[in-house]
């Protein structure tokens, strides 16, 4: 089986989304499929990667294709409408990530055409947060002219959360919807924990620097426990943007927590590891997270969670007594805090159950295999879904 992922950025700077697709493209392959990739040249705001374009290269596994984009807004890419319009009938299925973007309209228009059967994953576009920032009413008409078709004549709609996939039945599009969650990469069990004989706890943020993020809450939080918990540190590890960040740090000053709180800046590969093994706790109050990656990454690292509400698996994880699921503001993510790092047996249990749902639920192999059911499925039965072969 061939298949075709599109995804209008594989830029680091994106977090979860790519780490995802990639992680994605290696549990494919491990199921025995052909893997392609095909993205924009995107390497953030104003930036390109550099890489050749409109070349087949070996990467992660997979053979990845970059085209150039001619904007950072819905990163249009002529180039790879063109490509697109031509290799699609090389493929069995199309597997489209994002909505809102030249690429995602594109391939939909060209499997199509082609009649090939794709696959759609709204990576949370269409819930409420997002529908409602950045450009609203661009996107409703957006929705109305080109997303709803796009939804309607796709093999699958695929959703990485329950949550998720009840906030998009708002839009009223007919779809088939599928729920399979993400996966992370296993991680080995780390040592038994030592707890600092001073009490000296370490809570991690670890995803973007972005307003969605919270982050705001996380530190009045680190505030508002400051008084309380004086061995209680916070590390904050992610990239995002210069004067966002410049902003936060200037928070932190005013709120006093200056001198507790560690910015570290992008983190991936080992430093990421080791970032995870050094916390006692992952601290996500997103507003809304379709699936939230980094809390699964945190789960497999045996880290208990506290999760905004608006994270897809926030309740998941506390009805597995994983973690806690907070309100977005900076009382109830202290409450949270609190609760866990107040009871060493407790944190104990918790991290054992932490990575005990990671493995049952998010784990790579769970998602590869999950995929490869689902395409096969829509491979099988062709007259079920209108646009296949």
């Amino acid at each position: 089986m061939k298949v075709l992922h599109v995804i209008p950025s594989l830029s680091r700077a994106d977090g979860g989304p790519t780490e995802a697709l990639l992680l994605m493209e290696r549990a494919l392959r491990g199921q025995g499929l052909q893997v392609e990739t095909a993205t924009t040249d995107d390497a953030g705001p104003g930036q390109r990667n550099g890489k050749p374009l409109g070349e087949p290269l070996a990467e992660n596994g997979a053979t990845h294709w970059y085209f150039a984009k001619r904007t950072d807004f819905y990163k249009s890419a002529p180039g790879f409408a063109r490509w697109i319009s031509r290799e699609a009938r090389r493929f069995d299925l199309i597997h489209i990530h994002a909505l809102f973007s030249f690429t995602s309209a594109a391939a939909a228009r060209a499997a199509r055409r082609a009649g090939v059967p794709y696959i759609v994953r709204p990576m949370g576009s269409l819930n409420a947060y997002g529908m409602t920032r950045h450009r609203p009413w661009l996107k409703r008409l957006s929705m109305r002219f080109i997303e709803s078709s796009t939804l309607r004549h796709a093999a699958a709609v695929h959703f990485t959360s329950d949550a998720e996939a009840r906030e998009a039945r708002q839009w009223g599009v007919p779809l088939r919807e599928v729920v399979i969650p993400l996966g992370v990469e296993d991680v080995p069990s780390p040592p038994p924990r030592t707890r600092d004989p001073s009490g000296a706890s370490n809570a991690l943020f670890l995803s973007r620097i972005d307003p969605k993020k919270n982050i705001e809450a996380l530190l009045g939080a680190a505030a508002q426990l400051r008084g309380e918990t004086p061995h209680l540190r916070w590390t904050l590890a992610g990239g995002g943007d210069a004067a966002y960040v410049a902003r936060l740090q200037a928070l932190a000053q005013e709120l006093g927590v200056a001198d507790r709180v560690a910015w570290l800046g992008h983190v991936a590969g080992e430093a990421k590891a080791h970032t995870l093994a050094q916390a006692d706790l992952f601290v996500l109050p997103s507003f809304s997270e379709n699936f939230g990656i980094a809390a699964a990454e945190a789960l497999a690292a045996g880290l208990p969670c506290v999760l905004g509400e608006g994270v897809a698996i926030a309740q998941e994880v506390a009805a597995a007594g994983a973690g806690v699921a907070v309100a977005p503001d900076a009382r109830s993510v202290a409450a949270g805090v609190r609760l866990i790092i107040g009871d060493a047996r407790g944190h104990e249990a918790m991290a054992a159950r932490a990575r005990r749902l990671a493995a049952e639920r998010f784990s790579a192999g769970a998602m590869g295999t999950a995929l490869l059911a689902l395409y096969s499925r829509i491979l099988n039965e062709t007259n079920e879904f209108p646009g296949s072969r």
